[in-house]
């Protein structure tokens, strides 16, 4: 798969015999996503053509209206590397900025898809806009498609297993508030999180049950606080391949030591390991299945009990998955 920072550095010969293109922000790559991207690979296969997909980076939202701006499901580097696994050709990555905002959507149509990638195809979401003020709809591209000569091709979205059209703001909805089954169901794969293992206050370990805190970016939608069955993703390195392990992680303020902790943490107990050395590196959390909320508990006993509840209701709902 190639990605495309700069619009000169296309390969040579890549589009040559045209192109099947779609464009998005993609956040989260979710089932509705991969629909559209198997019919840009398949038509593109079927026409022996080039299948490109087309994003931003940064998420326009957060130029356009960074107060309001959506909690990320999937950052850049995450995202070109579930990509990866979908058979596209290329990635195009155009930078989002303030003058790109400006862009019309025929100036962009005619620079991007027309100049550069020879696009003949043009599939995206139904509900899709782009470009100054949104005008960059189905209609305005089909218009511009009998210009230019292209097909553009509107893909009905997908609905999820409650019937709510899949969508990254729906998905970001279900993760924040705790719900990662049904957001898994949405997004085809567990949500995951990457982040660097820092310093904590080494309570855990004090305990008798230490955990690894991540540090994630903050641009990143997290779960709602609760602890969470999931696995623990250390990197390859040093000859060593990628290892994964169970892991119960907490999201939370800790209300048993802390009256009003500023913001949450992300704490993974690895399970059956006590002595990783895990500081420095960066892990991945996958999420499957919220256990419970989060609990004041009145004292070190009562929580360590539950602490082991935990660990075996984690170890019970990844046996299953």
């Amino acid at each position: 798969m190639h990605v495309i920072s700069d619009l000169k550095s296309v390969p040579q010969g890549l589009c040559t015999s045209g192109s099947v293109v779609t464009i998005g922000a993609y956040d989260g790559l979710h089932v509705g996503h991969r629909e559209i991207i198997d019919q840009v690979t398949q038509k593109a296969r079927d026409d022996k053509q080039a299948s490109v997909l087309v994003t931003f980076s940064p998420h326009p939202a957060n130029i356009l209206r960074p107060a309001e701006a959506p909690k990320l499901l999937t950052d850049r580097d995450q995202k070109l590397r579930l990509l990866e696994g979908t058979g596209i050709d290329a990635v195009v990555v155009i930078a989002f900025d303030r003058i790109q905002a400006e862009e019309t959507p025929e100036d962009f149509a005619k620079r991007v898809l027309v100049d550069t990638l020879n696009v003949k195809r043009l599939i995206v979401g139904e509900d899709f806009c782009f470009g100054k003020d949104r005008r960059g709809n189905v209609e305005l591209l089909t218009q511009l498609g009998e210009q230019y000569g292209f097909v553009v091709e509107p893909s009905h979205l997908v609905s999820g297993h409650d019937d709510v059209t899949a969508s990254s703001t729906h998905i970001r909805s279900l993760v924040l508030n705790g719900d990662i089954a049904a957001a898994n169901i949405y997004l085809g794969r567990q949500h995951e999180l990457t982040g660097t293992v820092v310093h904590g206050d080494a309570r855990g370990r004090t305990i008798g049950f230490p955990t690894a805190n991540v540090e994630v970016a903050k641009v990143l939608c997290q779960p709602g606080d609760g602890v969470y069955a999931g696995w623990y993703v250390r990197p390859a390195r040093e000859g060593q391949p990628e290892r994964v392990y169970p892991a119960a992680i907490n999201i939370g303020r800790r209300p048993t030591f802390y009256v009003d902790a500023p913001v949450s943490l992300i704490e993974a107990h690895v399970i059956g390991e006590t002595d990783l050395d895990l500081y420095g590196e960066v892990a991945t959390l996958h999420f499957v299945e919220r256990l419970r909320g989060e609990v004041k508990f009145s004292g070190i006993d009562e929580l360590k009990a539950q602490l082991m509840r935990d660990i075996e209701n984690a170890k019970a709902a990844l046996a299953e998955k």
